[in-house]
């Protein structure tokens, strides 16, 4: 019946009776469902294509008419898809599109700008349904939520000579354009009922990354006044010279050497295909990535310089982890270790430690080196016995506590400047949208809560989330819905009012100064634990003194 003409006719009928809004740039049809209306597909930049690409984002050519706003966009060329996270992938680079989910303009609203994750080389914003936070739950914000697009991996990152020489700003495309949504949304928000004195910009993982990135840069001062991060608070951002080294052998591997007009039109003449090919693969990246950089424009400084010194956009600051962040990276390496799927073994767990901390520890795989001796360090503090003689256990603790740390170590270092929430994500058995996998239990995996804030999150084209023990397709149960409930609670409050309560200091208390600092346990129920404790689980004495916090 879904191809039958009267069908066919209502949802045209659907499509020319959606609500409009008028923009600076012209007029958007969307759609409307749940009492939230939708604007998908809105571009906020020109395409990036041709002499655009590796350019700052350019204004977009207003439109005459009305904009068909209900269905989303291209999404930007990828092809390492992280497994069942994201995808399909993508080569076409006119890209530069966002959606816009609200509940009318009726009032002022507080607004969410949401950054996807994925490593800054996959994902795309469709994979994201807001209409729950745009509601607010049943006890939180009415809000405005924007999801958006961005160039990522070897079109988003890239410093290269001939590129850089230009006179335009360079290097950090994809955070570029992220501000040119910020400038967007100061512009038209107000038309779908938000207000631009009250926008939180987050996001998870990458998308966590690039919001540290924007509280780092001179250029999005005003433009937002809160920053959530979900997986997690930015510690460290690879160095100019890593990025330039990278682009350098980038373009020599494409054909591409030199460093005038020559280089410069040759790299943008290269087909998006070919530029993927050299960017990755689908199970892993290529050796050219970098990803967001301390370029000296746009990110000034080092996180840690930045953290230390009080120089960045000050604003209130929510953020933490997941109990198995390194879960995510394990589900991941069996997906792709052929049929059958091949759990990690004991000698694959020693090689791996002894690779990670056998090498550089600066970021981005930069000097210096770990010292001698640091992997055995690392066996030791958690050894095979320790873990039931599983290796994947005791390597998502490695792989986790280690970001655990990093993000306490960032918040330790916020506390004094500015009003920041932490948190703790330890609920183990809500549904993962990888298949089931021997001896792989996800727990609390990175991105397994993004489906508590994004109606029936799941990954990309190929995920379908499951019951952890059954392997059987299942939506959050009541339980878990509940804690849905808490958390778009906590970020809607927190975008009208840069306090996830709303108001007061519960059930989310401000992190604090000193060990007696706070966490919110999102669990069923909530609670609360202490930084002492926090540090003890996650072994952060130890990580204190294998960590690089460099502030250059």
């Amino acid at each position: 019946m879904s191809g039958s003409p009267a069908l066919a006719a209502q949802d045209n009928a659907n499509k020319n009776n959606g609500p409009t809004v008028t923009l600076t740039d012209g007029q958007v049809r969307g759609t409307s469902s749940n009492g939230v209306n939708k604007f998908l597909g809105i571009p906020y930049a020109a395409p990036p294509v041709g002499k655009l690409r590796w350019q700052p984002p350019q204004a977009v050519k207003k439109w005459k008419g009305v904009l068909d706003g209900t269905k989303f966009a291209n999404t930007c060329p990828q092809v390492t898809e992280l497994g069942a996270f994201a995808g399909p992938t993508s080569t076409n680079e006119d890209c530069l599109y966002l959606n816009v989910f609200t509940t009318g303009s009726a009032k002022k609203k507080g607004v969410i700008v949401w950054i996807h994750g994925g490593g800054n080389v996959d994902g795309e914003s469709n994979d994201y349904d807001a209409t729950k936070l745009a509601q607010g739950g049943p006890d939180g914000h009415e809000t405005v939520v924007v999801t958006l697009n961005y160039r990522m991996g070897l079109f988003g990152y890239l410093s290269h000579p001939a590129l850089n020489g230009e006179g335009h700003l360079w290097g950090n495309y994809g955070i570029m354009d992220i501000q040119q949504v910020l400038r967007w949304v100061q512009r038209n928000i107000a038309a779908f009922g938000g207000d631009p004195n009250r926008v939180a910009v987050g996001g998870q993982s990458a998308g966590a990354t690039d919001t540290g990135a924007n509280v780092l840069s001179p250029m999005s001062a005003g433009l937002f006044s809160r920053a959530i991060y979900e997986s997690g608070p930015l510690p460290t951002l690879p160095s100019a010279a890593t990025a330039l080294t990278n682009g350098q052998n980038f373009a020599t591997a494409a054909g591409c050497s030199g460093s005038g007009k020559q280089a410069s039109t040759c790299l943008r003449n290269l087909t998006p295909e070919r530029i993927l090919q050299l960017q990755g693969t689908p199970n892993a990246n290529g050796p050219y990535i970098t990803g967001p950089f301390v370029d000296g424009s746009v990110i000034p400084i080092t996180p840690e310089k930045a953290w230390t010194t009080g120089q960045f956009n000050k604003m209130p600051a929510m953020g933490g982890r997941v109990h198995d962040e390194g879960n995510f990276n394990i589900g991941i390496t069996e997906y792709f270790s052929g049929q059958p799927f091949q759990p990690m073994t004991a000698d694959q767990y020693t090689a791996a430690i002894q690779k990670m901390y056998g090498g550089n520890a600066g970021p981005g795989g930069a000097p210096p080196a770990y010292p001698s001796g640091t992997a055995d360090r690392v066996l030791a503090q958690y050894p095979l016995s320790a873990y039931g003689n599983d290796p994947m256990k005791a390597y998502d603790r490695v792989t986790t506590d280690t970001q655990k740390c990093q993000a306490d170590h960032v918040l330790h270092l916020w506390a004094p400047q500015i009003a920041s929430y932490a948190y703790d994500f330890t609920y183990l058995d809500a549904p993962y949208y990888f298949p089931k996998m021997p001896n792989f239990k996800p727990a609390a995996a990175h991105t397994i809560d993004i489906q508590f804030l994004f109606n029936n999150w799941h990954g990309g084209q190929l995920g379908v989330n499951l019951d952890q023990t059954t392997g059987q397709p299942r939506d959050l149960n009541n339980q878990e819905t509940g804690l849905s409930d808490q958390l778009v609670a906590a970020w809607t409050n927190f975008a009208w009012s840069g306090n996830p309560n709303g108001n007061g200091n519960s059930p989310w208390p401000k992190y604090g100064a000193g060990n007696n600092a706070k966490y919110l346990v999102e669990d069923i129920p909530l609670s609360t634990s202490n930084r002492s404790d926090y540090r003890t689980t996650y072994k952060c004495d130890f990580w204190d003194t294998v960590l690089l916090y460099p502030l250059q």
